[in-house]
């Protein structure tokens, strides 16, 4: 029973969790979401649990704040994942979908917090979905079938909300691969038709004018159907994780580096191949750097230049799982020195950020006879579009030790520090 074991337990033993570094309490890690009429949400869990203990778990997963109410929040499954969005949604649909991707052994629940910010700043424009289709082992599969996971579960709540006009992504880590992937097989590029054009014809003029407009009128870029606003990751590592200290618990020792790179797979099964770019079969370069271009089948760079937006939040320090560079798709020379860090009040934690602008791929000097290596034609292919940088610091925080999860409040009790960088989001976000 929960009840006999000692308050330090219970926090030790909660930290584990949060960490997925054990599962004491898998049997309460996912309960069943229902609605009731008092409340738009409430909790059924096994009725054999004291209440008190129930609702001192409740607390600590909403960061023992006792005036963060949800009862403007409605939860509800959907397509595997599940719907955040207003309780008064059901008078006035919101047109923008943000699907929300988690991370390596991550869960639709690491969104809970900035799902619930979302929909409460903006509750009559936001729907968000917390995807669940790849989930703990499952993102151990590589991140190509992940990805297909994805496409089929995105297409799913899409055909399940009709009223939806706009879609966005926000993804933390490997879900930020997971995503890349997923929109390069949902991209369309269809002719942008005016409806006004071709009314009160007949049939016969309809169709010629049909049939000039397709040749006439501008393609317009389509995510399942959609029209895509914002591409958001955090502490994602799009430059995979080989490489110097672009995993920085190695400590940027050479041996570690190479050593972890040769067994990733044993470990972390097809995504750590993929990570570490030891997936070159059938004479096909990485997974990863086939994502950084178009291919007959696959838009990898045609999606993404598709949104009006593309964000990488990146940790600058503290994040032992994904290196600075990788995360922030950068040369090490092109990272910010610390002198031109600065102080927000407002978002305290945000210490560096830059503008989107066309990159050029300024580093194309380079020795014509020089072999470029992986990571720098991985930079070259993302930078074809333009995104924002914002660089993220818990260097002044007690959980600075946990930042990777710390910059999307994967639990607002352990990680409440990155609230900041979850509003700057928020304020931030192309509507």
């Amino acid at each position: 029973m929960i009840a006999s074991t000692s308050p330090l337990h219970q926090t030790t033993s909660i930290f584990l969790f949060n960490l997925n570094l054990s599962r004491p309490f898998d049997h309460l890690s996912k309960p069943t979401l229902t609605a009731s009429s008092s409340s738009p949400l409430s909790l059924s869990v096994d009725r054999s649990r004291s209440n008190g203990n129930m609702e001192w778990l409740r607390g600590m997963s909403s960061g023992c704040v006792k005036d963060r109410r949800r009862e403007d929040l409605k939860v509800e499954p959907d397509s595997g994942g599940e719907n955040v969005f207003s309780a008064a949604a059901d008078k006035q649909p919101p047109e923008h979908l943000i699907v929300m991707v988690n991370g390596l052994v991550g869960s639709a629940a690491d969104w809970r917090y900035a799902a619930g910010q979302f929909v409460k700043k903006i509750p009559d424009k936001v729907i968000v979905h917390r995807s669940e289709c790849n989930s703990s082992k499952l993102t151990f599969d590589g991140v190509d079938l992940m990805g297909e996971r994805l496409v089929d579960e995105v297409r799913r709540v899409v055909s399940h909300r009709p009223e939806v006009q706009k879609i966005s992504f926000v993804a933390h880590s490997l879900g930020g691969l997971i995503a890349r992937y997923a929109i390069g097989r949902l991209y369309e590029n269809s002719p942008k038709l005016d409806p006004t054009i071709i009314s009160g014809n007949s049939p016969s003029e309809e169709e010629k004018k049909y049939s000039m407009q397709q040749f006439e009128q501008p393609c317009e870029a389509r995510i399942a159907g959609l029209q895509p606003m914002n591409f958001i990751t955090f502490a994602t590592p799009h430059l995979g994780s080989r490489g110097n200290k672009q995993l920085p618990f190695l400590c940027g020792l050479p041996f570690l580096e190479r050593r972890v790179s040769q067994t990733a797979h044993l470990v972390a099964g097809r995504t750590g191949k993929h990570l570490f770019l030891n997936d070159g079969d059938n004479e096909k370069p990485p997974l990863l750097l086939q994502m950084v271009k178009d291919s007959d089948d696959l838009k990898f760079i045609s999606a993404l230049r598709a949104f009006k937006r593309r964000v990488a939040y990146a940790n600058a320090n503290y994040d032992h799982m994904v290196g600075w560079r990788t995360s922030s798709i950068r040369r090490q020379h092109e990272l910010p020195k610390s002198s031109l860090l600065m102080t927000d009040e407002k978002y305290p934690h945000i210490v560096h950020i830059e503008r989107a602008t066309a990159d050029n791929n300024k580093a194309l000097s380079v020795d014509g006879e020089k072999p470029i290596d992986l990571e720098e034609e991985m930079i070259r292919g993302l930078t074809q579009v333009p995104w924002e940088r914002v660089d993220v610091s818990f260097r002044k925080s007690r959980q600075r030790y946990i930042a990777h999860t710390t910059i999307q409040v994967k639990s607002y009790w352990l990680n409440s520090d990155g609230a900041d960088v979850v509003f700057h989001m928020i304020d931030n976000f192309l509507l």
